[in-house]
């Protein structure tokens, strides 16, 4: 902790004599610390600045840290856990592959075969990651939902995502809204809306198929009534609403309105009992 406040002190600048791999090897050990000065306040943004605003690490290096924060002992970490404190480790190392992510869509480094082991290892975290708590008072920022929307909105971005790739996505979107455990009250639902505001914006699909995806977010009401149920309606509901706020001001798709506005009011018993 003494040194990277005094790396941070200094700009980030390294001493002398001093390298990148006398710290990082402690940053990885440490990343999920129960401290949120440690984890938050000072890896992370070592992490930031090094890797994306001062580019200190080779494209050779960059692949040698990724294949460590997509092993066990980070980004899959106690994997399917809840309500314990492994889930730090998990989702400040996925804000380090966010970085690594963007790195490579800037300026692409990683061969096919090793991009699309990446896509499939961060579709499987936001699939098999349980623990969905935001903010907690013992350890501060948990937000996995948050930080793998984050992982999702650079993946889909990539030169490598094809259409493919941008359905599987919001395959996983769907399922992380319909997760049965969890009601997103930490602004992960605008985390999230981001992902598909992006695919739309830079329409990496045609509309009609994301418009086929939010009338299937309305699957949930015909579903038996459970707690299930209402946490898959709300947190579709929410991240509908948000991405509406956002495309209304820009799109010139009634289709999409529409199709934002039909499938709200169908999740929306509030609205439904009016009728």
């Amino acid at each position: 902790m003494l040194d990277l406040q005094r790396i941070e002190k200094e700009q980030y600048q390294l001493r002398e004599g001093e390298q990148l791999q006398d710290f990082i090897p402690l940053m990885l050990k440490y990343i999920g610390d129960p401290d949120p000065e440690l984890r938050d306040n000072l890896i992370y943004p070592t992490f930031y600045t090094w890797i994306h605003e001062k580019n200190k690490l080779s494209e050779a290096e960059l692949r040698s840290l990724l294949a460590v924060l997509l092993n066990e002992e980070h980004l899959f970490y106690a994997i399917g856990s809840q309500n314990d404190q492994s889930v730090f480790t998990r989702t400040f190392t996925a804000l380090a592959i966010v970085l690594i992510v963007r790195r490579h869509r800037q300026q692409p480094f990683l061969d096919l075969t090793e991009f699309q082991h990446l896509k499939d290892e961060i579709l499987r975290y936001y699939k098999e990651e349980k623990d969905l708590r935001g903010y907690l008072e013992d350890g501060g920022w948990a937000h996995s939902a948050a930080h793998g929307a984050d992982m999702l909105v650079e993946l889909v971005q990539c030169s490598e995502s094809d259409a493919a790739v941008q359905v599987e996505v919001l395959a996983a979107i769907q399922s992380m809204l319909y997760n049965g455990i969890h009601i997103f009250n930490e602004e992960e639902d605008e985390r999230i809306a981001t992902i598909v505001d992006v695919i739309i914006e830079k329409e990496f699909i045609p509309l009609q198929d994301v418009v086929h995806w939010i009338n299937g977010l309305a699957q949930c009401v015909d579903l038996p009534r459970s707690r299930q149920q209402v946490i898959a309606r709300v947190n579709s509901k929410n991240v509908l609403r948000c991405l509406y706020f956002r495309r209304d001001q820009v799109s010139r798709s009634e289709v999409l309105l529409t199709a934002m506005i039909s499938t709200e009011q169908k999740l929306n018993k509030f609205a439904e009992s009016k009728k």
